[in-house]
This record gives structure tokens, sequence and C-alpha cells, in this order.
């Protein structure tokens, strides 16, 4: 039976510029980089290890378990290096299993055959060891297998977690241009928020920014909606199970029940409202957020400071960015005349339009919401000017006299 505790170099993928997030949150489950770029963060762990980080990562996508690292220039050599892993340790021969792959070789005309021709290796090597194999097949039933093909270079991976972190499974209904569950749970780390003060978000939609808010706030594991993953589908699971079953226990025990911070969710579409409060229910995190049907500028804000994010429409998908000019400039007078001391923070794929907030920026981090390039602008916004505050902190100080 494979070795469930013996360490490797799992590598944790992600969407374009997410890997600093994940390895903020690496590092403060204790497991601290080891090698990082655009997409991926690695850390040193075992296969019981990638339970616990299917369960509570929030801005990644895949926990990869290595299982061969070699050069190959065709499909043939492919297919070679695929079928000498010893598959019947991992697999059942009566199970079901997939095969993801990323390629960027020359050779490769046809981007769906890599795949094949690695099922196929697994395949045969799964009937000449057992009798019989596996079926395979597009779908995350069964176990997962991730193939890395850059030019000769390849690394055959068990992916433990099959369909992707991103789809937490409380998201019923998407709305019109939803954002992604691990860009909002990025965007909400990056803004600071420690998940003790207010959080609001005007322009809510399907609600993902204010609901992984509320997750965090909550202690709440996102990967406790799922009730599957790969790593379920592999040899050896029932031995590790009851470790499984006491991690997931211990996260719903070890949940923030009381103390929790002000939510406030709007929209002025009552149909995005209705859906947001639905997708929240089945997150469980309904009673945490105050809803309400309003133009973004009627939100009702909590008394203390906290963050306000914004996600409007920019052009991209949704309305047209010269149209989209006066919406900008609104939400301008909005932070200057009624978010005095909070932070805000707008989400928008076009830095034209973010500049007709008219308002200097303390932040602007790149994101990507699937190929665009996005920014997330920040405001630390003052009661009055910049200037004024400077000025009003130094009279306050004592003369020494």
């Amino acid at each position: 039976m494979p070795a469930w505790n013996e360490p490797a170099q799992l590598v944790i993928s992600c969407a374009r510029g997410l890997a600093p997030y994940a390895a903020q949150e690496l590092t403060a489950l204790g497991y601290p980089p080891v090698e990082t770029s655009e997409t991926m963060v690695a850390v040193r762990g075992t296969l019981e290890d990638a339970l616990r980080l299917n369960l509570w990562l929030r801005t990644a996508h895949r926990v990869l378990w290595p299982l061969a690292t070699t050069r190959v220039r065709t499909l043939d050599d492919l297919y070679a290096a695929v079928r000498k892993v010893a598959w019947e340790a991992w697999l059942e021969p009566d199970g079901y299993f997939t095969v993801q792959t990323a390629v960027w070789n020359d050779t490769v005309r046809d981007t769906r055959m890599p795949a094949l021709r690695a099922k196929d290796a697994i395949a045969d090597r799964m009937r000449e060891a057992c009798g019989r194999r596996p079926d395979a097949g597009p779908e995350f039933t069964g176990a997962a297998i991730f193939i890395y093909w850059h030019d000769q270079d390849v690394t055959i991976y068990l992916d433990t977690t099959g369909e992707p972190l991103s789809k937490r499974g409380y998201r019923r209904l998407p709305g019109k241009a939803p954002m992604q569950e691990t860009l909002a749970a990025a965007c909400v780390l990056a803004t600071g928020w420690d998940g003790t003060t207010p959080f609001v978000g005007p322009m809510c939609g399907s609600g993902t920014p204010v609901i992984e808010a509320a997750l965090i706030a909550r202690r709440r594991a996102p990967g406790s909606f799922r009730e599957r993953f790969a790593f379920m589908s592999l040899r050896g699971y029932a031995e590790v199970k009851p470790r499984w079953l006491d991690l997931r226990l211990a996260a719903r025990r070890d949940e923030k029940r009381e103390g929790l911070p002000p939510l406030v969710a709007t929209d002025m579409d009552a149909q995005a409202v209705a859906i947001a409060k639905q997708n929240a229910a089945a997150a469980g995190v309904e009673e945490m957020i105050s809803f309400d049907v309003c133009d973004f500028v009627h939100t009702a804000l909590p008394v203390k400071p906290g963050v306000v994010f914004l996600n409007p429409e920019y052009g991209a998908r949704m309305g047209d960015a010269e149209q989209l000019a006066p919406l900008y400039g609104r939400i301008g007078d909005f932070f200057k005349q009624q978010c005095a001391g909070w932070r805000g923070y707008v989400l928008t794929g076009n830095m034209e339009l973010s500049r007709k907030i008219g308002l200097r920026s303390s932040k602007r981090l790149i994101f990507f919401n699937g190929p665009i390039e996005c920014r997330l602008v920040g405001f630390d916004l003052y009661a009055g000017t910049h200037r004024q505050k400077m000025h009003d902190a130094t009279t306050d100080v004592p003369s020494g006299s």
C-alpha cells in the first residue's frame, strides 16, 4: 500500500496572480513555501498533509502529489514514462480515473492527445498488473492524475483535489458575471481585512466576496462544503479516513460563533440580492450578512469603520466603458462623502475608468479575472483631504513646553 506519511514536495496550483496569497495561507497553516511561480507554490509535506490543505486553502485550485519527473520528446515517450509508474499501488482496478494535462511542447498538435495517451498507458499498466483496468473519463468522480509537460520536462502528479477548490459548492446560482470564489477570497485577504471589523459589499451581485469574508470571519474551512475529493478514491484512503473525519470535525468545532463583525451586501437588482441570499444560506452564513436592495450610494454603513469593497462593471464583459465613466465618478463621491475613516477597494479591469473615481489610491494590486488583467485599487478614506488629515495630526502634537 502507498505511504501516505512519506514527505515530498507538494505543489499547490492556483489561478494566475494568486500565488502570493496562497503562499500567505500556506505559511499561516505551517507550510512555508520552498518554491513559487505565478501559478503555483511548492511546500514540503506528506499525502496526509494534502488532506488538511484541501480542507483549508481559500485561494488555491489544486493540491498535487508528485509521482515521477522525467524528460520526454514525443507522445510515445510520454506513454512510456506514464506506463513506468506503479499505478497499481495507487488506483483501484475496479475504480475510475481522469487525466488532466498542461502541455507546452512543439511536437503536440492536438492538445487532447497527451491525456489520451496517458490514459492508455495507465490502463495498460493496470491490466498487466491486475488483470483488469479501471474506467476512465473526463468527470471528477474518482481518482485524478495531472501531467505537466513543458518542452521536454514532464512531471506526473496525483491530483488529490479533483474538482478545483474554487468550486466550493455553496454558489448554487451564479448570477451575472460572477467572481470566482478563489479570486474573491484573495481580494479580501489583499485588503488586509482581518475578520474583526465590518466588511461591506455594495454592488454585491451573487454575493461571493461578502460570503468569502463571512467564511474568513467565521473561520470556516472552505473545503468543508464538499463531500468528495479525488484523494478519497486512492488506495490506502480507508486507513487515513479517520484522520480526514477528525480534521473536518475539528474545523467545525473551532469555528468562531460569537463576536462576529457586521457584514453588509447590497445591490440595486432585487434578483441579484435574492441570489446572494441563497448562496449565503448554502454557505451557512446568511445570518451573518445584512442584505438590502438599493443603489450603492444608499448602502447603510456600520458605525465602526472597516472595509468597503466594490466590483463594478468595467466594460470588458458587461456595459460600455464610456457609459460607465459616470458610475466610477459616483463611486468616488460615495467614498468621499460617506466612507470617511474606511478603507475603500475597487476591483476593475479598466484602469482608465478607475481614474474617474477621482481619488489618490494607496494600493494598486494586480489580479486576473480569467484572462482579464485587473487592478484592486485601494483608497484610505480620510475625513477631508489627506493634506487636512496630516495638518490635524500635526496640530494635535503637544509642544513639549
